[in-house]
């Protein structure tokens, strides 16, 4: 039975590492200038986890196989303070290496201001649905009021109409952005704590009660993308999803247009 047990650990290690190998499930290509950088690192990340798998699991197959029980009298170890004290200490060296050499793309992302010539947007999550502001021909946001907001008259991110910059204010269920121009999104939420992840961009934030989150990109690619909630938000959770649309700039501007509010 050890022999068999051993032999079947070491055949499931073997077909793991050939299947995370041949990256049969790895990430859609990246469309922003984060992209390389995430997937040379999360690469990095694999290819530790993997050696490290890959000798754990031989490991134990030979331990199962070489202490089998073949009657023979039972021994037992104390161990190795030493050998426990040093691969503690390369464990931890480790993974704070990986945490640290990783942290400059995530402060690129989330840290670093957004260039000048940025497109804002506004990213809105409640339960269930996503909202997505942007400000307009004046380049302003108009004043918000919380008292206001009620989706039953169309005003879902409650608006305040007698400021002149909330009037051409354009509000959307899904968000819009123009290809090969920097985009700043501010998240904000309604109600509990969302996530805007879109997996193309490499990017993921939460969407906190009260704070007002930032991230910027460049999306290098035209196309339609998902844009799931991707932190459990209550029972409607598994709905919650949008899209991101990347369009040409002439495109784009149209698209604004045609959406523009009538008062």
């Amino acid at each position: 039975m050890a022999v068999l047990l051993a032999g079947v650990i070491a055949v499931i290690t073997l077909v793991s590492m050939y299947l995370f190998s041949v990256e049969a499930w790895w990430m859609p290509p990246y469309i922003s200038e984060y992209g390389q950088a995430y997937d040379a690192h999360f690469h990095l990340t694999m290819i530790i986890c993997g050696i490290i798998f890959f000798l754990a699991q031989l490991g134990l197959a030979y331990a199962i196989f070489r202490y089998r029980d073949r009657g023979q009298k039972v021994s037992y170890s104390h161990g190795n303070n030493t050998l426990e004290v040093v691969w503690t200490l390369a464990t931890a060296v480790l993974f704070w290496g990986i945490v640290l050499w990783g942290t400059h793309i995530w402060a690129s992302v989330h840290l670093e201001a957004a260039p000048s010539n940025a497109v804002q947007i506004e990213a809105w999550g409640q339960q269930f649905a996503w909202y997505f502001r942007y400000p307009g021909p004046d380049g302003k946001f108009g004043t918000i009021k919380p008292e206001l907001m009620k989706e039953s008259s169309g005003n879902p991110l409650g608006l305040d109409l007698t400021d002149q910059a909330a009037l051409d204010d354009v509000v959307m269920p899904i968000v819009a952005v123009p290809v090969n121009r920097p985009v700043e999104l501010i998240l904000r939420s309604k109600d509990v704590i969302h996530n805007f992840f879109v997996r193309e961009l490499r990017i993921k934030q939460d969407l906190v009660p009260g704070l007002e989150n930032r991230l910027h990109f460049t999306a290098s690619q035209t196309g339609r993308f998902e844009v799931p909630c991707s932190e459990l938000c209550g029972l409607g959770h598994y709905q919650m999803r949008t899209f991101l649309d990347v369009k040409p700039e002439a495109e784009f501007n149209s698209w604004l247009q045609e959406n523009a509010p009538q008062y």
